[in-house]
């Protein structure tokens, strides 16, 4: 069922519910007004009956002035007069209704009884008949009945009227929704350029304001989805392009080689040359070797080997010696968790390439003399949830404000936003660096415990 007829459902059961309130409020009060009617009428009816048989005695013609008593009530609504012996009779006439006769039931509901009043006619002592006056509240009830149908009608319009403007406004005041059900559709189906506009209530209004802001951020980040895979093609493409510059200008001259040198060895047995043969063997070998070392180094691009190996805390540690190496004025500083610890290949991956593109970007642009770096981890607002640290700060030149980020930034901040993080890059001129990386991370990971683990090495060379 649609609100609008849920709106009209209930507004009804409202009306039932008045209307029978009315009808029993009303039943109850014309209950006891017909009562008090009766009684009143059949006071009067009898009052008037004894003062007219005081002037009986002196009159000359007894049976028609009785008679004529009798007929002084024609035309009233409540009472019923009748002579002992029948002589004279008098009964009100039932009035006409616009609800037709009053039914049975409600006669019954309002419960009235006729009441009956005998007035004796006593004339010189003797008693010459009586007057029976008998109340008749056909009428009385007949218009109770009628007030009770008009008032039901009233109420029916003023029910229907409110009900067709509800149906009516609702319908209008709805109308946004089909908007919003349609431009939902249509967001669904990857147009995100839609929006919704007109003027509506409040409520709507603010959701109608909310679905524009949805589209709005939802056609940004189908852009940012384009640009970065256009990007990750590129990349992508770079890595192939390299990869094959590899093979072609380290591999596949020394595969010939090999090639080569197994070709002379064979020539050389067959020819029982066997003194020369060790110094093709040694070639040959030392080919072989420089493969070996030209696809480690192709390995580690793809996957560092000391992070597979040795573990996230090793294969950092490792990254830092190379750099202390190369640069011995340089202090550094590390705080990692254990060396056991482990986030999961993907977090451990991502942490790992974080530190060493910032280092990088350090030592090629910031000149320092000191560079720390720190992981921690730390319980989350949300109980399911860990979070890392990652920070690398540099006391160097500091970044450019005006500078964009390069391929190296964008793939860290994406590696990063991949995983929910954040990235934050603070700096100023002449004083430094500090990037720093938020990962969550699920409580349940290979984490050790939910608490601060941290190993703190300190180093100057």
């Amino acid at each position: 069922m649609s609100l609008r007829f849920r709106l009209i459902y209930l507004i009804a059961i409202v009306l039932a519910a008045n209307l029978a309130l009315e009808a029993a409020i009303v039943s109850f009060h014309a209950s006891r007004s017909v009562r008090t009617e009766m009684n009143s009428a059949l006071q009067v009816g009898r009052q008037f009956v004894e003062s007219a048989l005081t002037d009986l005695p002196n009159s000359k013609d007894r049976r028609g002035d009785i008679e004529t008593l009798v007929a002084a009530f024609k035309g009233n609504r409540h009472l019923r007069v009748s002579q002992s012996g029948g002589a004279a009779f008098v009964a009100p006439s039932l009035e006409g209704s616009h609800f037709g006769l009053v039914p049975r039931w409600f006669v019954r509901l309002l419960g009235i009884t006729p009441l009956t009043a005998r007035v004796p006619i006593t004339i010189a002592g003797q008693n010459d008949g009586s007057i029976l006056i008998e109340t008749d509240p056909n009428n009385e009830i007949l218009e109770v009945w009628n007030d009770l149908g008009d008032g039901f009608v009233v109420l029916a319009l003023f029910f229907g009227l409110n009900i067709l403007l509800i149906y009516v406004y609702i319908g209008r005041a709805l109308r946004p929704l089909d908007r919003l059900a349609g431009a939902l559709q249509q967001i669904g189906q990857g147009d995100y350029k839609l929006r919704i506009g007109g003027h509506t209530v409040p409520e709507l209004s603010r959701l109608q304001w909310s679905f524009n802001r949805m589209a709005t951020e939802l056609a940004e980040l189908d852009g940012e989805k384009h640009r970065l895979n256009e990007q990750l093609l590129t990349l992508q493409e770079e890595d192939r392009r390299e990869i094959a510059r590899d093979l072609h200008d380290e591999i596949s001259p020394f595969l010939f080689a090999v090639n080569a040198g197994l070709t002379s060895i064979s020539r050389l047995v067959h020819q029982g040359r066997s003194a020369e043969i060790a110094g093709e063997i040694q070639s040959t070998s030392e080919a072989v070797s420089h493969i070996q070392r030209q696809i480690r180094t192709m390995l580690s691009r793809l996957r560092p080997g000391v992070l597979a190996d040795f573990g996230l805390a090793a294969a950092i540690t490792s990254t830092v010696d190379f750099w202390r190496r190369r640069l011995p004025e340089t202090r550094f500083t590390m705080s990692l968790p254990p060396e056991e610890l482990s986030f999961g290949a993907l977090h451990d991956t991502t942490i790992y390439r974080i530190i060493q593109e910032s280092l990088s970007n350090a030592v090629r642009h910031g000149d320092p003399k000191e560079i720390s770096v720190s992981v921690t981890l730390a319980p989350a607002e949300s109980p399911q949830q860990n979070r890392i640290t990652i920070e690398v700060a540099n006391d160097g030149h500091g970044m450019d404000e005006k500078a964009s980020f390069g391929f190296g930034l964008t793939g860290m901040r994406e590696r990063i936003h991949g995983l929910g993080g954040s990235l934050v890059l603070f700096s100023e001129p002449g004083r430094g660096l500090l990037v720093t990386a938020i990962l969550p991370v699920p409580a349940t990971s290979n984490t050790g415990c939910n608490q601060l683990h941290a190993l703190s090495f300190a180093g100057e060379v």
